[in-house]
C-alpha cells in the first residue's frame, strides 16, 4: 500500500481535470487517480453528443450558469492548443408552435441575464439558414460548438502523467475510510492512502458518498439517453445543432439533431429509466442497480409526478415511430429509415428522498475529502472550472 498526497476517484473528464488542477497548484505532489473501468472516459464523458454548451438554459445564480461559460472558453482554448479538432457551428433552438414561442422569448431573456450571445430570428430567417428545418421562430446561439470530450480527457491525462500523476485503471473502490490525517480507498485491486481525496464518481457518486459516511438522502437514478445516427448521405442535412425549446417542467433538453466532430449526424437523446448504471445495451438489467432505484422512495415520487412523460418516453423507446415524431416536429423530412442504431448514453441524475430532481452541480465535503455528488450536463463543458471549484475546497 502506497501513501500519496492526493487521491482522485473517477476517470471521467471532471476527475482527470481535477487531478490536473491539483498538480498545477501543488508541483511535486504525489497523486493517484483510481478508475473502475479499464479506460478513461468510459461512461458519461464518452457517451454524450460532444456539445460545447454556452450556458443559455441555466438559472443565473446557479453553478451551472457560472461554470459553463468559463468552461466553454477553456474547452475551445485547450482543444486549439492541443490540436484537438473542434468546431463552433452554433445552435438553433427551434419553436414549433405558439406555446414554445412564448417559452423561447423567456429563454431569450434568461440568455441575456446569463451574458450569453444569442440572436432571435423569425421563421423566414430560420428557413433561409436551415432549409430542412421548420418552426415559427428560433434562437441562434453562435458560440455553441462540438468536440470529442474523450480526446480532451486523454490530452489532460497526458499532462497529469507528465506532472508525475499516476493512473490505476480497473481499480473499483468498495470502501473509503477517513481518519484524522488520511483517506484510504480500498477495493478488489488493492488499497491506496492519501492525505486528501476528491471523489468524482459519476454514476457511482451516491455509493461513494455512503462509503465515506456522507448524506444518504439521495440516490443516483440512471436515465438512458438513446441516440440514433443518420445515414452518411444525410450528414449534410443541417449545418448547425438543432434543439427543441426545452420544457421548464422537465429535467432534460429533448431530442435534438447534433452534427459530431467526426462528421456524423446524430438524433437524440430521449430519457428513459435505466435498470443498469453501466449497461449500454438496450434491455440491460443489473439487479443491484434495479433494486436501489425501485426501492427508493424519491424515485417513486418522481415517477408519480411524471407519469405521462415517463410513459411517452418509454413508448418512444420501444417504438421508433414515436421517437421519429419528436424529430419531425422541426425536421419533417426525416423517415424511419433515417434512424440507424447508435450506442446509448446514461445520465447520472441525483434524486432526493422527497422526489426533487437535483438540477445543479451538488458538492459536499468532509474533513479530508470532497465529493462531487451530481454533475449532469453541462459537466463535460464545465469540467475544468468544476475541477478548480473542487480543488478550492480541499
Amino acid at each position: 500500500m502506497s501513501a500519496y498526497d492526493f487521491c482522485v476517484i473517477g476517470g471521467g473528464i471532471v476527475g482527470v481535470a481535477t487531478a490536473h488542477r491539483i498538480l498545477a497548484r501543488n508541483p511535486g505532489a504525489s497523486l493517484v487517480l483510481l478508475e473502475k473501468a479499464k479506460r478513461l472516459a468510459a461512461h458519461q464523458t464518452g457517451h454524450n453528443s460532444g456539445v460545447i454548451h454556452s450556458g443559455i438554459y441555466y438559472p443565473p445564480d446557479s453553478l451551472k450558469a457560472t461554470l459553463c461559460r468559463r468552461g466553454a472558453r477553456w474547452t475551445k482554448e485547450f482543444a486549439a492548443a492541443h490540436d484537438i479538432p473542434y468546431r463552433v457551428c452554433g445552435k438553433l433552438l427551434v419553436a414549433t408552435d405558439d406555446a414554445e414561442y412564448e417559452r423561447m422569448l423567456a429563454l431569450h431573456e434568461r440568455s441575456i441575464t446569463n451574458g450569453v450571445a444569442v440572436e432571435l430570428i423569425d421563421a423566414a430567417e430560420l428557413t433561409r439558414r436551415e432549409p430542412r428545418v421548420t418552426g415559427v421562430g428560433a434562437l441562434f446561439v453562435p458560440d455553441t460548438g462540438i468536440v470529442d470530450f474523450t480526446r480532451v480527457t486523454e490530452a489532460l491525462a497526458e499532462e497529469v502523467r507528465g506532472a508525475g500523476g499516476e493512473f490505476v485503471l480497473g481499480a473499483e473502490v468498495a470502501t473509503l475510510t477517513e481518519t484524522s490525517d488520511a483517506v484510504t480507498a480500498t477495493g478488489p485491486a488493492g488499497s491506496w492512502t492519501a492525505r486528501r481525496a476528491v471523489v468524482c464518481a459519476g454514476l457511482q457518486a451516491d455509493r461513494m458518498a455512503r462509503a465515506a459516511g456522507l448524506r444518504t438522502d439521495f440516490r443516483i437514478v440512471p436515465f438512458r439517453g438513446e441516440y440514433y445516427q443518420l445515414p452518411q448521405e444525410r450528414n449534410g442535412l443541417v449545418s448547425t445543432l438543432i434543439y427543441p425549446i426545452p420544457d421548464p417542467g422537465l429535467p432534460f433538453l429533448g431530442v435534438h439533431l447534433s452534427p459530431t466532430i467526426d462528421g456524423a449526424l446524430t438524433v437524440g437523446p430521449n430519457a428513459v429509466l435505466g435498470l443498469s448504471r453501466e449497461g449500454y445495451r438496450k434491455g440491460s438489467v443489473d439487479l443491484r442497480d434495479a433494486r436501489e432505484v425501485l426501492g427508493f422512495a424519491g424515485f417513486h415520487r418522481v415517477a408519480k409526478a411524471n407519469v405521462r412523460t415517463g410513459l411517452r418516453e418509454l413508448r418512444n423507446s420501444l417504438f421508433k415511430r414515436g421517437y421519429l415524431e419528436q424529430c419531425r416536429r422541426y425536421c419533417p423530412e426525416l423517415t424511419l429509415a433515417d434512424l440507424r442504431p447508435r450506442e446509448a448514453g446514461i445520465r447520472a441524475q441525483a434524486v432526493l428522498r422527497d422526489g426533487t430532481l437535483v438540477h445543479d452541480f451538488m458538492i459536499e465535503r468532509t474533513e479530508r475529502s470532497v465529493h462531487l455528488l451530481n454533475a449532469p450536463s453541462p459537466a463535460a463543458t464545465s469540467a475544468m472550472p468544476i475541477a478548480e471549484h473542487l480543488v478550492d475546497q480541499l
